[in-house]
């Protein structure tokens, strides 16, 4: 009997009981102050003009290379407006885009004229082949917001230390094309047959970016960035015809865009006005 009652005893003083929390009071110099003081708002009111570098990524037919700026006035010092706009300076084919144009200049050599099988999606080399009926991104216009969610200290073995912050965008991007223009007889070759047209695409544009700042004037930074949109890269004929519009029609028109995710990467030194950064309170 006494053994039973010294086991229930025992049972009930390992039950858990109720946790309960108690409230830190801060007291002395402490008490009552903010989190952080005297913090440098890289941001806030300040201009910023930041020229760029950017890198078109995943291009089947052409790479480019656009030089532009950003000018942006950051409201505080998370939420910025501002616009980015960059002209392609650079648009080199890719390896595909060179196999083709050899592949089917050899091939109308051997036949003495344009393969009629392909003549529709490709220019014979006197009409500039391959290469120049292939689309190219010409300049980007995109007013957008900055949201800065994060920021902090970059640490470089523990003895360089400096500023960094993580921000998103997004926005709408005028986008101008040259484009394969649109023919009805394609597969009668002539000059005018696969010149390119210029064209506007309107389309999202989002992505991320890194942010540094060395001094209190100038920064430096990386940014991702995606516009998808619907565009014939390279200029051929690959729906319109019966059934449903999903197979060639022997025409090149708007039908033929095809969706892309395009996307790229740039690099950027940027200079704020005021030269210097006000101090949280």
């Amino acid at each position: 009997m006494l053994a039973t009652a010294a086991l229930a005893v025992s049972a009930i003083a390992v039950l858990p009981q109720e946790a309960s929390a108690q409230e830190i009071q801060l007291t002395g110099p402490l008490a009552g102050a903010p989190s952080h003081k005297g913090l440098r708002q890289y941001r806030k009111g300040r201009f910023e003009i930041a020229p760029t570098v950017s890198f078109s990524l995943l291009d089947e037919y052409r790479r480019t290379i656009l030089v532009g700026a950003k000018l942006q006035y950051n409201i505080t010092d998370w939420l910025g407006i501002g616009v980015w706009g960059a002209y392609g300076l650079v648009s080199m084919p890719t390896n595909l885009t060179d196999q083709i144009s050899e592949t089917s200049a050899a091939r109308d050599n051997a036949l003495g004229g344009s393969n009629p099988r392909t003549a529709v999606n490709v220019a014979q080399a006197k009409y500039g082949g391959f290469t120049d009926q292939t689309a190219k991104m010409q300049w980007v216009a995109a007013p957008q917001i900055q949201i800065v969610p994060f920021r902090g200290k970059l640490a470089l073995f523990q003895k360089l230390f400096i500023d960094t912050d993580a921000y998103l965008h997004g926005g709408l991007a005028f986008v101008g094309l040259q484009e394969r223009g649109d023919c009805v007889q394609c597969g009668d070759q002539t000059v005018n047959t696969f010149e390119r047209q210029s064209r506007l695409a309107i389309a999202p544009t989002f992505g991320l970016g890194l942010n540094f700042y060395p001094s209190n004037f100038i920064s430096f930074g990386f940014e991702y960035r995606a516009l998808p949109f619907s565009w014939n890269r390279a200029g051929f004929d690959t729906k319109g015809g019966a059934p449903d519009g999903r197979f060639p029609d022997n025409q090149v028109n708007s039908e033929d865009r095809t969706f892309k995710f395009n996307q790229m990467v740039s690099v950027h030194i940027g200079f704020s006005l005021p030269t210097k950064p006000k101090l949280s309170k």
